[in-house]
C-alpha cells in the first residue's frame, strides 16, 4: 500500500460510524463515502453516481456479466448470449462458464492473436448475429500485460446495441484510463492494483446501463450492491487513485525502464528464454509497462516459482491452479503456446516499490534457478 493510503485507513479506521445509519457518527461515516465517491468518479473521468462500490474486482466482474445478463434476460427472453474473450481474468470467465453451464447462455469466445490481442472485427463478427446481453473484454491482461482497444471495442458494441463491460483492474496504476472516454457501459476497478487496500472496488455503470443485483439485501448501492459499506477502506481507495492517478506517468516510464531492462537481460543470459505476448523495448502503448511475461523452455513453472522465491524473489506462474492440479494457463493456450511451452512461464510485477535493485536480484538467481530446475525436471 502507499503510504497515504495507509494512513488514511488507519484515520478512518478509528471513527465509529455505519455510512448507512442515521445518527451523527453513521452521517459522519457517509460523508466519508460520498467524498471519496467523488474524487474517485473524478479520476476516472465518471459522474460519483456512476461509482457503485464492491468488494473488489471479483464482486464487480461478477455484479457486471451476471447482473447486466440477469436484466437484458427479463426484457428480452431471446437475448440469451453472452460474447467475452478466452484470455479473461476467471473473475470474468468463472461467471460466463458458469450461465453457459446453468442457464443454458450461448458464449461465444473471442479468440487472440499471438500477443494476446483482440481485434474489433473480431468482436463485430461475434455480435452480428444478434442475441446477446452483455461483451466484456478485459482492459489490459493480468498475465502478459497485453492492452486492448477498448474504446474501439466499446464502439464496435454500441453499433449492435450490447451493453459493453471492460475489467481495467490491471490498466488503472498505468494507463490513463477514463471512464467517459472509454464508452464502455461497465467498468471494473480495484484498489490493491493501485497502493489501496485489500478487499475495496468499484463497478462504473452507466445510470442507464441495464443491471439487477446479484446477491439481495439492504440495497446500499443503488439497489444493485448490498451489504455495510467499509467507510476506511473507501477512503483509502480514493487516496490511493489520487495519488496514483497524480505521478503515473512519471512512474510508469521508471517502470517501464525497469521492465525493459529485466526483459532485456533475461533473454541475454543464452538460456532459450521468449517473451510472451506484445513487447517492444520503450513501448508501453501494447503492454502494460510494470508487466514482464516470459517462457524458460525445459522448466516447470512451479519450480521456477520455488527456487526464486528461495533466493528472495517473488514472481507467479501465470498459471490456475483447479481442484489442486496446476494447470497450463489458459491465456497461453489461447495464444496458441503448447502446453509444454506454458508450463514453463514466469510472470514479473513491477510497481511503485519496485527498484534497480530488484532486477539484478532476479537477473543474478536466474541462471542457477533455471538449472536446477532443468536437472529438476530430467532435462540436464
Amino acid at each position: 500500500m502507499l503510504p497515504a493510503a495507509v494512513d488514511a485507513l488507519l484515520e478512518v479506521s478509528r471513527q465509529v460510524g455505519n455510512p448507512s445509519s442515521l445518527h451523527t457518527s453513521g452521517r459522519a461515516a457517509r460523508a466519508v463515502v460520498e467524498e471519496a465517491r467523488e474524487r474517485i468518479g473524478a479520476a476516472l473521468g465518471a459522474r460519483p453516481s456512476e461509482v457503485v462500490f464492491t468488494s473488489g474486482g471479483t464482486e464487480a466482474d461478477n455484479l457486471a456479466v451476471k447482473g447486466t445478463w440477469l436484466a437484458r434476460r427479463a426484457q428480452d427472453p431471446s437475448v440469451n448470449g453472452v460474447v467475452t474473450s478466452a484470455i479473461e481474468h476467471h473473475a470474468v470467465l468463472d461467471p460466463v462458464e458458469y450461465l453457459e453451464g446453468s442457464r443454458g447462455v450461448a458464449v461465444t469466445w473471442l479468440e487472440p492473436d499471438r500477443c494476446g490481442h483482440l481485434a474489433p472485427d473480431t468482436l463485430r463478427e461475434a455480435l452480428a448475429p444478434g442475441g446477446v446481453a452483455v461483451a466484456s473484454v478485459m482492459w489490459a491482461n493480468n498475465e502478459v500485460g497485453t492492452i486492448q482497444p477498448v474504446a474501439e471495442l466499446a464502439a464496435v458494441a454500441r453499433e449492435h446495441g450490447v451493453p459493453f463491460h471492460t475489467d481495467a483492474v490491471q490498466a488503472i496504476a498505468h494507463l490513463p484510463v477514463r471512464f467517459d472516454d472509454s464508452g464502455a457501459d461497465l467498468m471494473t476497478v480495484s484498489a490493491h492494483k493501485l497502493g489501496g487496500p485489500v478487499g475495496v472496488g468499484a463497478l462504473l455503470a452507466r445510470r442507464d446501463a441495464p443491471l439487477v443485483p446479484i446477491a439481495h439485501g439492504g440495497g446500499q448501492e443503488r439497489q444493485v450492491r448490498s451489504g455495510t459499506l467499509d467507510a476506511a477502506g473507501i477512503h483509502s481507495f480514493a487516496v490511493a487513485l489520487e495519488e496514483t492517478v497524480a505521478h503515473r506517468d512519471v512512474e510508469a516510464k521508471r517502470v517501464l525502464a525497469l521492465r525493459d531492462r529485466l526483459i532485456e537481460g533475461a533473454l541475454g543470459l543464452g538460456l532459450g528464454i521468449t517473451v510472451s505476448g506484445c513487447w517492444k523495448a520503450g513501448d508501453a502503448t501494447k503492454r502494460l509497462p510494470g508487466n514482464a511475461h516470459v517462457l524458460v523452455p525445459g522448466c516447470e513453472g512451479d519450480s521456477l516459482l520455488y527456487l526464486l522465491d528461495a533466493a528472495g524473489v517473488e514472481c507467479s506462474t501465470g498459471s490456475a491452479c483447479q481442484a489442486g492440479v496446476p494447470q497450463p494457463s489458459h491465456v497461453l493456450l489461447a495464444m496458441g503456446h503448447t502446453e509444454s511451452q506454458a508450463r514453463g512461464a514466469l510472470r514479473l510485477s513491477l510497481g511503485h516499490t519496485s527498484t534497480e535493485a530488484d532486477v539484478d536480484a532476479f537477473l543474478a538467481a536466474l541462471p542457477g534457478v533455471v538449472e536446477r530446475a532443468r536437472r529438476a525436471s530430467g532435462l540436464l
